[in-house]
């Protein structure tokens, strides 16, 4: 557990925070008993917690983390373009493709791989026709619940 500099505790997980001293690196959701984790000489994984508390008490919240993206450049693009949806919004796979000029299942392969999730709102990409769609790379039950969560919190009906 040490490889977190922060965990921090939500209604739907923990939320174990990456971060060097100028970038967050990485968010991952760890099962709800994990102890959480007070950051200490690492002022990006505080500066992530007071962000990330300030959107559980307002689902309006806009992040503003520097953020170090580590993919292709295509995930790189995808997940730049996932930031610019706003909270209360969500777009399908199909439309985020268009705007990123790719199809809608390299959409779903970066949102699966998305290593910041909740700070790139991957959660606000739904499959056609309104369903839920994949979470975290998969379609378990637990994923969708954390995605149910966040929507509603957002105020989606899922």
């Amino acid at each position: 557990m040490t490889e977190f500099q922060a965990r921090v505790a939500t209604p739907f997980a923990v939320l174990g925070i990456r971060a060097d001293d100028r970038f967050v690196i990485g968010i991952e959701f760890l099962p709800i008993s994990t102890p959480i984790l007070v950051p200490h000489k690492n002022s990006i994984a505080y500066l992530a917690c007071v962000q990330l508390n300030s959107y559980l008490d307002n689902p309006r919240f806009q992040f503003d983390l520097p953020l170090r993206l580590l993919g292709t450049a295509r995930q790189i693009q995808t997940w730049q373009a996932i930031q610019s949806i706003r909270s209360g919004e969500t777009i399908t796979y199909g439309e985020l493709a268009s705007r990123v000029q790719s199809v809608p299942r390299a959409v779903g392969q970066a949102c699966g791989r998305n290593p910041i999730p909740v700070v790139i709102p991957c959660h606000r990409i739904i499959s056609a026709g309104g369903n839920l769609g994949g979470f975290m790379g998969g379609n378990d039950t637990d994923p969708l619940a954390i995605k149910r969560w966040l929507l509603m919190h957002e105020g989606h009906s899922f």
